[in-house]
């Protein structure tokens, strides 16, 4: 429900995972070492391909440890040490079946060339991402991947050959359950079928902007009893996922979700499962000039479609909002915009809601940095345990080798940042040094700062605002996200709004809702104050 998974993934991928021994190789020679190649070939008879080849480096012993069975079958990431694989890219614009591609390991690198590694044994693996997704995704149905290698690296040896003999299957089982869901809930599998639709459309609005047909994606539960041609009306709860989520990734939230309405641990009420993926990360459902007008269209084409199909309250107070992480910023930004439509969000654990706290940098300041806070010391991303496991730096530049769009950095900028001249949007900060450029954070602080825009436009927006602004987030939140959490309340309450921001203690990004063995309860609890609003009679 609260789509821990697909937010650990987008960690583990975004950090990357590396061997503890590797480390740099005559780091004070006066002499460079040669750039380290590999040849990586697509076997013979295979179809024309293209797509950003990828290369991953790690130390064998850290990596069957962090196995569950000891076997490494891949060579990806551990967000816990971003240090500790190297990763090498390379753009492959077309290769031919029984070609192959002799790639520079030290052109487009992290945390360092290749030619840095120390002498020593290694497990090295190649993907090609055939579509660019890796970013969001991670390898995906049709990237082509080779074996993992072991592979011992002395300097001046060249490193052995890398075939493409296989090809990540094809899945877009929109049922495919994780290992995550309770067991105790898969009998409750069929009749959540049953009662679940997808109500997917296209958007005139985004077809307009984007000069082709563009789909927004949902789909629909409805609860036990329901009936099409009956009286009976029901609270609507509109929910999206968090980054790396999609449409195919609703089955465990809509599983849960039916199977606690059934047995009467949550009331009965519709869920409209909405998707905010593209290829440059999530919209966020904000009209964007990058990613085009999302907002508009949930509001003005979907729910209403919606409402006209379905036994919906069809008021404010009858259409509720939740969503973890990115998630919780979107519905926290769709009610603070459409203050008059929707009766209240409970946004968890929400990306940065105000700019002066954005992942721990000032935006407002003069000489903001993305990789430094203003005492000059690195701008902390993640923390296990009370420790900092990753840097901003860290993120940011594996975000870059692994691709120049789809990752949580690069998804803000086509979120909250204004078109360039390239027709991309523009970056927020300087790659390699962090520098933060005022134009364009001057521009994201006037359009989507929520913090901001709610003290600036209290007075018009408190009237359809009050009461309806609920924000729940871990005091130990894996990506610092109390921090402007804190700010947000700090300013609602200096309004004297009537909101609740609450603190959940000791709690991080993924076990904010847990409760003894209910990793749901926190869902069931928001749906019960859902349905007090919809339903005060009850």
């Amino acid at each position: 429900m609260l789509h821990r998974l697909a937010i650990a993934s987008a960690l583990a991928l975004a950090f990357g995972a590396c061997a503890p021994g590797a480390q740099a190789h005559n780091a004070g020679a006066d002499t460079p070492a040669p750039h380290r190649f590999v040849r990586v070939s697509l076997p013979a008879g295979a179809a024309p391909t293209s797509g950003r080849l990828l290369v991953f480096a790690t130390d064998p012993a850290s990596a069957r440890a962090a196995s569950r069975d000891g076997q490494v079958t891949a060579v990806d990431g551990n967000p816990s040490a971003p240090h500790s694989v190297f990763i090498a890219a390379q753009e492959v614009p077309h290769l031919e079946g029984g070609a192959s591609v002799d790639m520079d390991l030290d052109q487009i690198a992290f945390p360092a060339p290749f030619s840095t590694l120390a002498d020593g044994d290694y497990l090295v693996q190649a993907v090609l991402d055939v579509d660019h997704s890796y970013n969001y995704t991670g390898r995906s149905g049709g990237d082509l991947v080779s074996a993992v290698a072991p592979v011992p690296l002395k300097q001046g040896r060249a490193l052995p050959a890398l075939s493409l003999a296989h090809t990540v299957p094809q899945t877009s089982d929109p049922w495919a359950l994780s290992p995550r869901v309770p067991e105790a809930a898969l009998p409750a599998l069929p009749q959540a079928k049953a009662h679940s639709f997808d109500a997917s459309m296209i958007s005139p609005a985004l077809s307009a902007f984007w000069g082709r047909d563009i789909a927004l994606r949902a789909r629909v539960l409805v609860p036990p009893g329901y009936d099409p041609k009956a009286a009976t009306r029901y609270p609507t709860v509109y929910v999206t996922h968090g980054f790396t989520g999609n449409y195919d990734a609703f089955a465990d939230s809509i599983l849960t979700t039916w199977d606690a309405m059934a047995r009467r641990q949550t009331p009965p009420m519709i869920w409209v499962f909405l998707e905010e993926a593209l290829p440059s990360g999530t919209h966020e459902f904000v009209d964007s000039v990058n990613n085009g007008p999302w907002g508009t269209a949930l509001t003005e084409e979907l729910i209403p479609a919606l409402e006209r199909q379905y036994r919906m309250d069809g008021k404010a107070s009858g259409r509720l909002l939740t969503g973890h992480s990115s998630g919780g910023w979107a519905t926290l930004w769709l009610q603070t915009r459409y203050p008059k439509l929707f009766g209240g969000t409970w946004s968890t654990s929400p990306d940065p809601t105000d700019f002066h706290d954005f992942t721990g940098v000032d935006l407002y300041a003069p000489d903001a940095n993305m990789y430094r806070l203003s005492d000059g010391s690195a701008a902390p991303m993640a923390r296990e345990a009370g420790k900092v496991v990753a840097t901003a730096e860290d993120l940011i530049k594996i975000e870059r080798v692994l691709g120049p769009y789809g990752g949580q950095l690069s998804s803000y900028e086509w979120v909250f940042s204004p078109r360039g001249p390239d027709g991309a949007a523009m970056p927020l900060f300087d790659r390699d040094t962090g520098r933060v450029d005022p134009k364009v954070a001057a521009y994201w602080t006037a359009h989507y700062d929520i913090a901001a825009r709610l003290a600036a436009q209290w007075p018009q927006l408190a009237p359809d605002l009050e009461g309806k602004i609920h924000v729940i987030v871990g005091t130990a939140d894996t990506f610092y996200l109390d921090g402007p959490a804190h700010k947000l309340k700090a300013v609602l309450d200096g309004l004297h709004a009537r909101s609740q921001v609450r603190f959940l203690e000791g709690r991080t990004h993924f076990d904010l809702g847990r409760q003894g063995d209910d990793e749901d309860a926190l869902v069931k609890q928001i749906a019960w104050e859902m349905y007090a609003v919809a339903r005060p009679a009850h």
